[in-house]
């Protein structure tokens, strides 16, 4: 489906079949473009086509987060050719239990390359086209590693905690422009494939609606984008009610 230039972007980093894909299509709901990000754009597919389904607009494109040059012509070629990006979410991951004594520094240094650097290279590039229009929403994707360490996930936690950093320092500096930077602490697992394949106990053990949903996650990224700016909230703590931690 065309649309014209000038249609509202949502870029999503890091989409696909669970939150990244939920929000994707939420905001493509709304009339966004949804721009859907991830290593290779074949995967995106299924997610483009379900949107576009829905009567929604999607454009699948190829990037690797962790490298400057990608995401910066990204960002040029989204505002050169499918218009304005009004939202631009974070949402990579790299949850990996090592144990300490086992970590490998090219391990360690990946892992803050993919749940963190990227966060900045995207924040970015996002601050500055939306410093121009005073106005944007930069939504960063956190998890319980964003204000805890535990076993095994040094790295992961190390580059949660950054990534937190980053979005509170980026919301005091960018707020006075206009632009709403928020930060959401995904606490407990989310429902989706891995998940489910990965723990089947735990998902056993638990209610229907035990695990976080990523369609209400994605509810609360939109009422995030849509808060009025005399009362933004910059961080949002989601976990399901049976939560035990």
């Amino acid at each position: 489906m065309a649309e014209p230039f000038g249609t509202p972007v949502a870029l999503v980093f890091g989409a696909g079949v669970g939150l990244g894909g939920a929000i994707a299509r939420r905001f493509a709901r709304e009339g966004f473009h949804a721009v859907v990000t991830r290593r290779t754009a074949k995967g995106l597919e299924p997610l483009v086509e379900e949107i576009q389904a829905g009567g929604g607009v999607a454009t699948p494109i190829g990037v690797d987060a962790r490298k400057e040059d990608q995401v910066v012509e990204l960002f040029e070629r989204v505002e050169r050719e499918l218009g304005p990006i009004e939202v631009a979410v974070h949402n990579i991951g790299a949850n990996v239990s090592i144990p300490i004594v086992d970590f490998e520094t090219r391990k360690y240094f990946k892992i803050w390359e993919m749940a963190c650097f990227s966060g900045f290279l995207m924040g970015r590039e996002a601050a500055r086209r939306m410093v121009k229009r005073k106005r944007g929403t930069i939504l960063f994707t956190g998890a319980t590693a964003s204000v805890r360490g535990r076993q095994g996930m040094a790295g992961f936690a190390g580059a949660k905690h950054a990534l937190r950093a980053l979005a509170q320092s980026m919301a005091r500096e960018l707020g006075p422009q206009g632009i709403h930077v928020a930060h959401t602490i995904i606490d407990g697992p989310i429902d989706m494939p891995w998940i489910r394949e990965n723990f089947p106990d735990l998902v056993k053990s638990r209610p229907a609606d035990g695990l976080l949903a990523p369609d209400d996650i994605a509810e609360s990224y939109w009422t995030l984008h849509q808060q009025p700016r005399s009362a933004w909230t910059h961080e949002l703590d989601l976990r399901p009610w049976v939560e035990p931690w």
